[in-house]
């Protein structure tokens, strides 16, 4: 039996005007639905907390700044597990995986854990983020000459350490290869504009941020709106700043670390051991939530520098913020 090589296929037969119809309807129905969700997603991404304690709800009113709210945490990590799961992780084939992607990934898991680190104060109110946001400096090149510039990430708080050094390692480089940013841009744009002008221009974004009316293309690029705001030191050989929080966007939360340090300690046996630890900083903003949760978080973090394979895994659960 020959075959007819003129006969088409299901696939290559062209659709009659009834199933153009019909499918040019499916995916019209797809659109919206992509639509919808998108704009659901958009109105959760960002919701004020209505469910805190009265006190809480009046704190803001009273230390209405986030640099007269600000408190320090001043800790150590024990690095010989970390710096074993940082080689693991580098013979997986991560390169570049680093202290920054274990820190990261320890603060995105204890956002899973205890929600409300991931809130902010806007308008002298409270509000939950359901993404994290990071921000962080970054140097095309390590020299003095090297322009910087400030990226922003968006991490789910499910994500695994793979997962925070994939976003970040990907952003970065994107920048690196490209420099001149929208950031960049924006920064530039503001510089034409005259300096007293340029003061009541930022007066008056102030205002719009205050009411909630900054334009969404602004946020989205201002790194000063973000969950966390992270920098290392160890890469310039010293220790950790104590940096201050930003009154202008939303960053609830600072972090900076150092180098690695070595010392020798005394052990219960009367041994003497060298170890090596980094310093870490923490500047919160104490008007998002009580210090007995700052403190439970914080267990979390340590919890994970401790035992670090345990963000190879996403979290059992994700616990949502309060309404």
């Amino acid at each position: 039996m020959i075959e007819n090589k003129n006969e088409l296929t299901d696939e290559q037969r062209p659709l009659s005007k009834q199933e153009q119809k019909a499918l040019d309807k499916q995916k019209k129905e797809e659109l919206k639905r992509l639509k919808k969700e998108k704009k659901l997603y958009e109105k959760d991404k960002i919701r004020r907390v209505k469910g805190v304690a009265p006190m809480a709800r009046l704190v803001p009113y009273i230390m209405e700044t986030r640099n007269t709210s600000q408190n320090f945490i001043f800790d150590r990590i024990s690095m010989p597990k970390i710096d074993e799961y940082i080689r693991k992780k580098q013979a997986e084939g991560l390169v570049g995986f680093n202290l920054m992607h274990v820190i990261l990934a320890a603060y995105v898991r204890a956002v899973s854990q205890r929600p409300a680190i991931n809130r902010f104060i806007r308008g002298q109110k409270i509000y939950t983020r359901k993404k994290i946001e990071i921000s962080l400096v970054v140097k095309k090149e390590m020299t003095l000459e090297s322009p910087d510039t400030v990226i922003k990430v968006i991490v789910d708080p499910s994500a695994t350490a793979d997962e925070v050094y994939k976003i970040l390692n990907d952003k970065i480089e994107s920048y690196r290869a490209k420099p001149n940013s929208k950031f960049d841009k924006l920064a530039k744009a503001l510089n034409y504009i005259p300096g007293l002008l340029l003061r009541w221009t930022i007066k008056f974004l102030r205002f719009l941020d205050y009411c909630g009316l900054l334009p969404k293309f602004l946020t989205k690029l201002s790194p000063f709106h973000a969950s966390l705001f992270i920098t290392s030191m160890g890469s310039l050989g010293i220790p950790p700043i104590v940096h201050h929080l930003y009154d202008f966007g939303t960053v609830p939360a600072f972090i900076a670390f150092g180098s690695k340090r070595r010392e020798l300690l005394v052990n219960e046996d009367g041994s003497v051991t060298k170890h090596s630890f980094t310093e870490i900083t923490y500047n919160l903003d104490e008007r998002i939530c009580d210090g007995f949760y700052y403190a439970s978080a914080l267990k979390v973090i340590r919890a994970c520098f401790k035992h670090p394979e345990c963000l190879d895994n996403p979290p059992e659960q994700v616990i949502e913020d309060i309404k």
